[in-house]
């Protein structure tokens, strides 16, 4: 202690050493000193020196301090004194008072700082370790550290940025500064941040997603918003720079419901008057971040999406307030106005919105018409008035609905003498003597015929009255008026800016209209005045008219329909040839796109000019002069010969394009109708499956019963008793006319199984008919509504088809049932019969084996029409591909179902009938003392049994 004190002041006045001495000897004490003291004590000694010696301690001492914040990690005082060097060796505070000019002393000082920071930045870990320090809570090491790091970035932010992004949580490790309660540490924080943040996109997300605009939002919320202080002015700027240019922040912002957070910052109240200065430069930035989100910059879906949150949480009612509200301060007032612009920008319902605002008068007037006032007012400030326009531009962009609202005030029909219309307050500007409010309006008038066909037309029919006894003439006459009137406007001032507004007005409305190009050749004035205007040789400043002369004449070229003779499309071309001149008419053409202020305009849609002369261009005039300046280019130099045939190419493109959509469309129409038959071809499969299924079951369930009943038969057969003959036949015996009877109840028989015979052959014939016509369309036959009733309606067919196999499946096993019952009286009457009547018993034994044998034959028949039916189901299922089964085929197929339906009723009641009989016939055998058996005890007889009884019957 007792040597530094030497060293600084105890040395006498003869031998004091020079600083650089005193420097080394100080740095020879801090890196061979073995005690913490005597390390602090000279530290301390080489921070006083830091600002007067900054280069001298920078040279010497950088290393030893390095060092310090290495070792002694353990003493916080000492770290703090060594991070106070090191800034000051940096960025040195204290104003210096030297002879050369503060613009060189500054650029020395940046000097200095940039090669101390490099030299500091070439070990990576020192900036790792510089961010460690940070970690520590004590405010004399946090606090140096963060002014530290602040000024190495201030001074070589690039380098800085790549180390603390590839140091392990370092960013992090900075965000942590805004959560310290010491408002100094966060403050400093805020700064340090915002030069971190500056120029790197990578940085800036992932100080988004450390939760930044949370912490940002709570601290302004904390300061009172835009009553705050310069905190909530850093936390806006850092807000900016997180935000701007950054579409994923800007997502990130949007679906974190940080928009609506935004809301209250706006809430101003009736007494606006007094605002402060720093209460004017928060709300100038709230509102820039406004625009930051909806700029016409970022993508459409993203700035689309930022406007419909907006207008969803009141944002934008809320700015339209502060547009209606009196007192606000001007630049507030334009920066809202451009706020707004954007906003409802191309967002129908934002501008629809906007539309419905009214100002708070007397009676109350839109908010459009207020602005449009001031816009044509020559005594509203400069910037005030372009904001204005950029309002106007906004609320009609891609706003057709918007664009027949103004033009409908021009109209006759809906002029409203008693009020002032947007309309109106456009002619007044158009016309006036100022030659800004000319621009403007004409730039707005333009903005409403924007793309739009159907105003361009409508415009047409806009009268106007110029002066008493003298009839009125249209807007486009009138424009074509003032503008060959070269003598009047010259004396209004800036007789250049008028011209263009007028000219640029015509070149959009007459622009892909072909009847507005007729209108304003009809008057034989104008092509004249514009071939005398390329033709001449004028300043500078006109070059600019000659050009927009031209790019109207070129239009009048393109976009003739050849109406009026006089002025057709090859003659207009043969007047530029031989008046101006090819080349000079193309020359005098560019000369638009090569004049600087077009290019200022076509970079961004605000019109942005810093004095009035510069307004000169509008940013939607450059795209249209963009897209027309090449075509009428082509169009002056194509012979008529190259436009006939490249009109004859233009009509068999439209024609090839016109078949392409039509084979499209039946494309289209094809895929969804084959969509729809693929899904029912699917419910088909899956109810074929379902079906299929149920059938195994039901043969499964039908092979058990056919086991059941061979069990009981067997056992039956085994352990029934053979009922007793008669004792004694009746005496009489059997009638004649029994047997006789008995036969023609065969007889009758026999005819019904051939009529069922007949009908399942004609039925097996319709099949085959409707398999070989398959789908083939008939003349005259109308093709069902559509596939899905079609396939409903072959659907029920299938199924009535399949319930009439049912039917004759029981009618089989009826007859069967029947002819077992006619062996049993057959038998019945063999037991009790006379030898006469033998034969005749056997010639009926005999037919019915016949007729046995035409059942198998007929259930072979009934095999193969299930087999016809299964392939007649498979074309089916192929047919619903095209689904064109014919109606009247199908009315055909519905008559010939309802005929056998009525067929089986009558066969079932003709069976019904014949049971009827066979059993009166029984109650007759057993009325003749005869014995009837029942089915199964004839079945279970035995042979040799029956044999004895024939015997005995013989004998007797």
């Amino acid at each position: 202690m007792n040597f530094i004190r030497g060293v600084i002041g105890g040395q006498p006045a003869g031998a004091q050493p020079s600083g650089v001495e005193t420097i080394q000897k100080l740095c020879d004490r801090v890196a061979s000193s073995t005690l913490l003291e005597d390390r602090r004590d000279a530290v301390r000694a080489l921070k006083s020196l830091s600002k007067k010696y900054r280069m001298e301690v920078g040279t010497q001492a950088m290393e030893h301090l390095i060092r310090i914040l290495q070792t002694d990690r353990s003493d916080s005082e000492i770290l703090g004194y060594a991070l106070d060097t090191l800034y000051n060796i940096i960025c040195n505070d204290e104003d210096e008072e030297q002879d050369e000019s503060e613009e060189d002393t500054q650029r020395k000082q940046d000097d200095i700082g940039s090669q101390f920071t490099e030299r500091f930045i070439q070990e990576p870990e020192n900036v790792t370790l510089l961010l460690s320090l940070l970690e520590e809570f004590d405010f004399h090491v946090r606090w140096p550290g963060v002014k530290l790091l602040t000024a190495l970035l201030k001074c070589q932010c690039t380098q800085l940025q790549g180390v603390i992004l590839v140091s392990p949580m370092g960013v992090s490790r900075l965000m942590d500064l805004l959560a310290d309660s010491r408002e100094v540490i966060r403050n400093d924080g805020l700064l340090l941040l915002q030069q971190l943040t500056k120029g790197n996109a990578a940085i800036q997300k992932i100080v988004a997603f450390e939760n930044a605009f949370e912490r940002l939002l709570d601290i302004m919320a904390e300061e009172g918003s835009s009553d705050g202080g310069i905190v909530v002015e850093d936390c806006l700027l850092l807000l900016l720079t997180l935000l701007k240019n950054n579409s994923s922040n800007q997502n990130f912002f949007k679906e974190g419901s940080y928009i609506q957070r935004m809301k209250p910052w706006f809430e101003v109240g009736d007494d606006n008057s007094g605002w402060s200065a720093q209460k004017v430069t928060n709300l100038h930035l709230m509102l820039q971040l406004v625009r930051v989100l909806v700029s016409p910059v970022n993508s459409p879906g993203a700035t689309a999406s930022c406007q419909k949150t907006m207008f969803q949480c009141g944002l934008l009612q809320q700015l339209c307030t502060i547009l209606m509200a009196t007192g606000v301060p001007a630049d507030i007032l334009t920066e809202t106005i451009n706020t707004v612009s954007e906003v409802i920008r191309g967002s129908q319902v934002n501008q629809d919105y906007f539309a419905s605002v009214n100002a708070p008068s007397n009676p109350p007037r839109p908010a459009i018409v207020v602005l449009l006032m001031s816009m044509v007012n020559e005594r509203q400030p400069f910037v005030l008035r372009c904001a204005v326009l950029y309002c106007f531009q906004c609320f009609l962009y891609k706003n057709q609905k918007g664009q027949s609202e103004i033009v409908a005030t021009l109209l006759p029909s809906t002029i409203d003498a008693n009020s002032i219309s947007a309309g109106q307050l456009l002619c007044g500007g158009l016309f006036s003597a100022d030659s800004l409010s000319n621009w403007c309006a004409a730039v707005a008038l333009g903005h409403a015929l924007q793309d739009n066909l159907t105003q361009k037309e409508q415009l047409l029919r806009v009268q106007l009255a110029t002066s008493l006894g003298k009839p009125p003439v249209s807007l486009l006459q009138q424009c074509t008026n003032i503008l060959s009137q070269g003598d009047k406007l010259s004396r209004r001032g800036s007789r250049v800016q008028a011209r263009v507004g007028l000219l640029m007005l015509l070149c959009t409305w007459m622009s892909n209209c072909p009847i507005a190009v007729t209108h304003f050749l009809h008057n034989q004035d104008n092509v004249p005045f514009l071939t005398a205007q390329i033709s001449e040789n004028l300043g500078e400043d006109e070059r600019l008219v000659q050009g927009l002369c031209a790019l109207l004449l070129g239009i009048c070229i393109y976009y003739n329909d050849n109406s009026l003779e006089n002025y057709t499309r090859e003659k207009l071309k043969q007047l530029v040839e031989k008046r101006i001149g090819k080349e000079n008419f193309v020359e005098k053409l560019g000369f638009i796109t090569k004049h600087e202020l077009y290019s200022r305009a076509a970079q961004k849609p605000q019109p942005t000019f810093s004095t009035p002369e510069h307004m000169l261009f509008d940013h939607e005039f450059t795209r249209l002069v963009k897209e027309l300046e090449g075509i009428i280019t082509k169009a002056v130099h194509k012979s008529s010969e190259e436009e006939k045939k490249e009109e004859e190419v233009k009509k068999s493109l439209e024609q090839h394009d016109s078949i392409v959509t039509q084979y499209k469309e039946l494309i289209r129409e094809q895929d969804v109708q084959l969509n729809e038959l693929k899904d029912q071809v699917a419910l088909l499969t899956a109810h074929q499956e379902q079906m299929q299924t149920t059938i195994t079951q039901q043969l499964s369930q039908i092979q058990q019963h056919k086991d059941q009943y061979n069990i009981l038969k067997l056992k039956l057969g085994k352990d029934g008793v053979v009922s007793g003959q008669a004792e004694e036949a009746h005496e009489n015996g059997l009638q004649l006319e029994e047997f006789t009877l008995l036969r023609d109840e065969l007889e009758e028989l026999r005819r019904q199984h051939a009529q069922l015979q007949t009908q399942v052959t004609e039925k097996d014939t319709l099949i085959t008919s409707l398999k070989t016509e398959g789908l083939r369309p008939v003349e005259g036959s109308g093709i069902a509504s559509g596939p899905t009733e079609l396939l409903k309606e072959v659907e029920a067919l299938r199924e009535q088809v399949q319930n009439q196999e049912v039917e004759i499946a029981n009618l089989h096993s009826d007859r069967q049932e029947l002819q077992r019952r006619a062996d049993t009286v057959v038998s019945s009457a063999v037991s009790v019969g006379e030898a006469g009547s033998v034969s005749q018993v056997a010639e009926l034994e005999s037919r019915l084996s016949a007729q046995t044998a035409e059942t198998h034959r007929l259930q072979e028949e009934l095999r193969g029409l299930s087999e016809v039916k299964a392939a007649l189901e498979k074309e089916l299922a192929s047919a619903t591909s095209t689904v064109a089964i014919l109606q009247a085929e199908k009315s055909r197929l519905q008559q010939d179902v309802s005929e056998s339906k009525k067929e089986q009723d009558d066969l079932l009641m003709l069976l019904a009938d014949q049971d009827q009989k066979i059993l009166t016939l029984k109650h007759k055998l057993k009325d003749l003392g005869e014995m009837v058996e029942d089915e199964d005890d004839l079945d279970a007889r035995d042979p040799s049994e029956e044999d004895e009884e024939e015997e005995e019957d013989d004998d007797e």
